[in-house]
């Protein structure tokens, strides 16, 4: 039955967000459910993060602690792991201050010292010096033990003798000719003990070198060389050789490079330094 019209009319208030007039509802904003994603979001982040350097810590750069806490002995240098190869990283110690006749001298008593002390020896062992009887001489002044040294002598000089000499494009005194430049030089790559006692060690040094005549017109261009130093050494208050062998590679293969001029290498040889090397 219809109301008539004289009769008093009602108003009736939806609430907000009610779905009246066919409109969908109004979603309020929430903070602090927005906070807490935010929250964990970065949580999550950061614990990636971590894990991530966790791992990075643990691989073969970690070795190098390894290698410094090996300078005790033959068997430290394996982190405590029945039959675990030791640390090829760097231990990151400083490598000696001291010097003689431009050679590093006064090594730890240790098997790193040892190492360190054979991978400086390698380097004037197969430097230019070696190809000049003078400069022999301080070489094995320097790194020779003394009850040895006779014997090393002997074996220098026939390595350097006049027929290598000529072979190598140099003079009887080991002089290049006239506006060459005659180059030899040595980078260990490594090194490893073989044996290793407080008083004697046997290691090997694994190089690469190069060794030629640089300038214009030479007939022995500077070609590289991969060896492996096997060296003996006695303590007598520094770590001293007392026996020496070299052996050919491992070579990797050869890069498609292209190799640099005559004027090229004459400039790097005079213009980039030696270093020295430590364990």
């Amino acid at each position: 039955m219809p109301l008539p019209d004289d009769q008093p009319h009602t108003r009736t208030r939806l609430p907000v967000g009610d779905p009246g007039h066919g409109q969908p509802p109004i979603r309020q904003p929430r903070p602090l459910r927005t906070l807490l994603t935010v929250l964990v979001v970065v949580t999550l982040l950061v614990v990636a993060i971590a894990i991530a350097n966790s791992n990075r810590g643990s691989g073969p750069s970690a070795g190098g602690a390894g290698g410094a806490g090996g300078s005790g002995g033959s068997g430290q240098g394996s982190g405590g792991r029945p039959g675990a190869a030791p640390p090829t990283a760097a231990s990151g110690q400083l490598p000696v201050t001291t010097t003689s006749n431009g050679i590093a001298t006064g090594f730890p008593q240790t098997e790193q010292g040892a190492q360190s002390a054979a991978a400086n020896y390698a380097v004037a062992l197969g430097g230019a010096d070696m190809f000049r009887a003078d400069g022999r001489g301080k070489i094995l002044d320097t790194i020779a033990d003394p009850s040895a040294a006779g014997g090393l002598r002997g074996v220098l000089d026939q390595a350097a003798g006049p027929q290598v000499l000529a072979a190598m494009g140099l003079d009887a005194h080991g002089n290049a000719p006239v506006d060459l430049t005659f180059v030899s030089r040595t980078v260990p790559i490594g090194s490893k003990t073989d044996s290793y006692g407080t008083d004697a060690a046997k290691i090997e040094v694994w190089c690469a070198g190069m060794t030629g005549l640089a300038g214009q017109n030479s007939t022995k261009p500077v070609t590289a060389t991969w060896f492996t130093f096997t060296i003996s050494l006695h303590w007598a208050g520094d770590w001293k050789v007392t026996d020496l062998s070299r052996q050919n590679g491992p070579v990797p293969l050869p890069a498609d490079q292209q190799a640099a001029t005559a004027d090229q290498i004459t400039g790097a040889v005079q213009q980039f330094g030696g270093f020295r090397y430590a364990r």
